[in-house]
């Protein structure tokens, strides 16, 4: 669990550093312009959204509050995997070494 811990916390930090270069150094709404552009680009975007989409489900699945639920998705499909990475991140800690209690959530009680 440890390693998988490093690996959220270096994807936190990762992103981070891409999305403040990307806001910083580029023009959001032309490059993401040239990206829907390409057809290529397209599928990335749909490849990335799938995964988005796949993610949020594992976290309505194990979160007991629809609210954190619904804010967590928001934040996935507004920041990417900044926020899949934190996620993590902060599940792992709380799960105390407990795989079934990471993967499950609050259904691990049951």
């Amino acid at each position: 669990m440890k390693v998988a811990r490093i690996i959220s916390w270096i994807g936190v930090l990762a992103m981070s550093a891409a999305l403040y270069y990307g806001f910083t150094e580029g023009n959001f709404f032309v490059d993401g312009g040239m990206i829907l552009d390409n057809p290529w680009g397209i599928v990335s975007m749909v490849d990335l959204y799938v995964g988005f989409i796949l993610f949020s489900m594992w976290i309505f699945f194990r979160e007991k509050n629809i609210l954190s639920s619904i804010i967590w998705t928001i934040a996935m499909m507004v920041f990417g995997f900044l926020t899949g990475s934190l996620y993590v991140a902060i599940h792992l800690g709380k799960s105390n070494g407990d795989w079934d209690k990471f993967f499950l959530g609050t259904r691990s009680d049951r």
